[in-house]
């Protein structure tokens, strides 16, 4: 199975772009780095100190976010996936049934952690999403001014620190990898996209 690794910073259409690929590519799976969001009481000590402390990998449930990915590896019926509550701040569990019907499909690995997890990246599709810093905190602005109860000037701290982690750690991803950067809402750019997967899907 063929995995797509996608990052980039806060804003910057991840998510977006993970879910044109699989209208264009059925039956692939998705997984979202966000869902494994720790809710333990030293993450929510922590936060009271650190602002940023959610744009640090500490923040995410790693081990067992790498291990929902060897299940989907070893083709698992079952396998364990949790979702993040952003509101309540409440991580939950949850067994779910994947059908793997066909060999040559796509695992979409989305988030700002995807490129810093126990993964082979000389054996994956990396893409980078990229946009105007301007451009993307306006997305962030909206998304959790609805989704997350979080006031603009809290918003606005909260990217400014994330955007700047966010370059800070992506630097060896991006020189020890071939990574293919895109603006996920340009025509041009997605249509190179789906022609390059297309290519790998039958080479796969």
């Amino acid at each position: 199975m063929k995995t797509i690794v996608i990052t980039g910073p806060s804003g910057s259409g991840k998510t977006y772009l993970s879910n044109k690929i699989t209208k264009l590519f059925n039956n692939s799976i998705i997984i979202n780095t966000d869902s494994y969001y720790r809710d333990n009481l030293f993450i929510r000590f922590l936060s009271i100190f650190l602002y940023d402390i959610y744009d640090r990998l500490l923040s995410i449930k790693k081990n067992e976010l790498n291990k929902t990915l060897r299940s989907i590896y070893n083709k698992d019926s079952l396998i364990s996936h949790y979702k993040y509550d952003f509101k309540r701040k409440h991580s939950s569990k949850s067994n779910i049934s994947i059908n793997y019907k066909e060999d040559n499909q796509f695992l979409i690995l989305e988030g700002i952690f995807s490129h810093r997890l126990d993964l082979n990246y000389s054996e994956t599709i990396n893409i980078i999403c990229e946009d105007q810093k301007e451009i993307c905190f306006e997305r962030r602005l909206k998304r959790d001014q609805m989704e997350r109860n979080r006031d603009s000037r809290e918003v606005y701290l909260k990217f400014d620190r994330s955007w700047y982690l966010y370059y800070l750690n992506v630097k060896k991803y991006l020189n020890k990898n071939n990574v293919l950067s895109i603006k996920p809402r340009e025509e041009f750019c997605l249509n190179k996209l789906v022609f390059y997967l297309q290519s790998q899907k039958k080479n796969n």
